[in-house]
């Protein structure tokens, strides 16, 4: 893909990342979060590039719709990398596509507590066990996503 394609790609799945947390904001933020927006970083796995992109999407959407400062912004675009850097990593492996749902699962559920934990007042492992169970969907939204982007081959 050249990199103006590269480029316009990002830019439309940076708006799209925020248009889909701002729609779900309701429920994409605080101890009990379910960010259906993070199934979109199983894209990477499809589209590698895009894995910077998703951290500057995480920071974008956290800046617009007031995350909890800048441990969210930092600790977000971190996350964000290092989760799609994990689904790239397991195409590269040639694992099993479906493995994609395990990055999305464990990295926010063991990340995000970490600066969530001291601000919210709430145990890390209360948070840890929360989070993870609210990128359950996010996680399978994410494997059929992927599945779905490579039927149609684009």
């Amino acid at each position: 893909m050249k990199t103006t394609k590269k480029l316009t790609v990002s830019a439309l799945f940076i708006a799209m990342f925020i248009t889909v947390l701002g729609v779900t904001a309701g429920f994409s933020f605080g101890a009990v979060q379910v960010r259906v927006a993070n199934a979109l970083y199983a894209l990477s796995y499809v589209y590698p590039f895009l894995v910077v992109p998703t951290g500057l999407a995480v920071v974008l959407s956290n800046l617009i719709f007031g995350g909890l400062g800048l441990p969210d912004i930092v600790g977000g675009f971190i996350v964000a990398t290092v989760t799609t850097s994990l689904m790239v990593l397991i195409k590269k492996l040639n694992l099993p596509k479906i493995l994609v749902v395990v990055p999305t699962l464990v990295i926010p559920a063991l990340g995000v507590p970490l600066w969530l934990s001291p601000i919210l007042g709430i145990p890390y492992w209360a948070l840890v066990i929360s989070i993870g169970l609210g990128h359950i969907v996010p996680a399978i939204l994410g494997y059929i996503l992927v599945k779905a982007v490579e039927k149609m081959n684009i």
